[in-house]
């Protein structure tokens, strides 16, 4: 046996030692995920079951810093059965099509207003619901306030003058909209703006969401387990050798 065959080969254990450090921090962030995956989902199961509240106190908690996501209220809007909307590109079951979003003028609070995610149009829809800023007629809506998901490097820009959205950008849209101290969360909502259009249909919460992160993480740990036994074997065969 020579020492070049007893040695480890020192450039393949730095390549192996590398990849296995990035295959198990893979497995323990999937791990990670899991753990919020988890929490998530309790926290919409109770959402499911748990009734409106007004919105004015969420807001006043929210104002203070807390976390209000996911919860549950009930707004009276003036007019957002005929508001102004943009129109935030959106895939619901496959289909492509536009979420609308108009804003909802608040008295007293923290805040002037908040925007209002009335809902999915499927892109072989062509109408759209009527627009009269005139009409204040007070429309009560029951939904669930969620933060805006920040755009990420793959995320389309927005076109303000195209009235086409790709990212939840609050201050954009709120000055779109001429909506003054805009709320930092969306409202979505869950009851019709328009009953009468029925081809608007409210976002209520997703009944499943899936949930194979334990999955992904079994995986990056299978594959570094798999790793160090082909690198054992190389080893042992070259002491063989």
């Amino acid at each position: 046996m020579t020492d070049r065959t007893a040695k480890a080969p020192v450039g393949l254990t730095i390549a192996v030692l590398i990849s296995l450090a990035i295959l198990v921090s893979l497995g323990a962030w999937q791990l990670q995920r899991l753990k919020w995956k988890q929490d998530l989902l309790a926290e919409i199961a109770a959402l499911q079951a748990a009734p409106s509240r007004p919105i004015a106190p969420a807001l006043e908690r929210l104002a203070d810093g807390q976390t209000v996501d996911f919860t549950r209220v009930t707004a009276v809007c003036p007019g957002l059965a005929q508001a102004p909307f943009l129109q935030l590109y959106a895939l619901k079951d496959g289909q492509a099509g536009a979420r609308l979003v108009s804003a909802c003028a608040l008295e007293g609070g923290p805040y002037g207003a908040i925007l209002v995610d009335r809902g999915f149009v499927a892109d072989t829809i062509s109408a759209r619901p009527p627009v009269d800023p005139a009409d204040r007629t007070p429309v009560e809506v029951t939904g669930v306030l969620r933060a805006p998901d920040p755009a990420t490097f793959v995320t389309p820009a927005n076109e303000p003058d195209a009235n086409r959205w790709f990212s939840r950008d609050v201050a954009a849209m709120a000055a779109r909209l001429g909506a003054q101290r805009p709320a930092p969360v969306f409202l979505m909502a869950e009851t019709s703006t328009n009953p009468q259009w029925k081809a608007l249909e409210p976002a209520a919460l997703p009944a499943e969401i899936p949930n194979r992160h334990l999955e992904y993480a079994m995986t990056w740990f299978g594959l570094a387990a798999a790793l160090v036994g082909v690198y054992a074997a190389l080893l042992w065969k070259r002491r063989k050798a």
